[in-house]
């Protein structure tokens, strides 16, 4: 005798979501280039670190491979953007590749500044491969430490 079991829509709504979310996260590997809502645009996304300290605001980006003519950073309002490009490398013509894994073209990575950032006075450094970024809190933003003096 057959089993009937109850036909449950939602429950094969939630399937197709999982299956779409799957999909929409394995994007790169398939096509090879990414964007989203974090500012993420490019045939490859170099990686970034960002810290606070009472000072500044540091962000470290890798970038192996690029030469410092090839990266731009530049602020526009409130939003401080990073872009470049990474070239491939030329196959000779004896050559045979066999595997190319790295990742190579243009990119843009683009981060808002908060209101306490002082845009007017980033210091940017390239070396081996890593630009480091100095966004220097405004003045007026700092915390500020009061010695309270009590009376005995």
């Amino acid at each position: 005798m057959a089993q009937l079991t109850r036909w449950q829509p939602i429950g094969e709504l939630t399937k197709l979501r999982d299956q779409m979310d799957r999909m929409f996260e394995d994007w790169p590997r398939y096509f090879g280039r990414r964007v989203d809502e974090e500012g993420l645009r490019g045939a490859w996304i170099p990686a970034v670190d960002i810290r606070e300290t009472k000072d500044a605001f540091e962000l470290t980006a890798e970038l192996p491979g690029i030469d410092a003519k090839d990266v731009d950073v530049s602020v526009q309002e409130n939003t401080l953007t990073i872009r470049g490009e990474r070239r491939s490398e030329e196959v000779k013509e004896n050559e045979t590749v066999h595997r190319v894994e790295r990742e190579y073209g243009a990119f843009e990575r683009s981060f808002t500044l908060p209101r306490s950032a002082n845009s007017e006075k980033i210091q940017a450094k390239y070396k081996d491969g890593v630009l480091s970024l100095s966004v220097p809190k405004r003045e007026e933003s700092k915390p500020k430490s009061l010695k309270v003096n009590v009376e005995r």
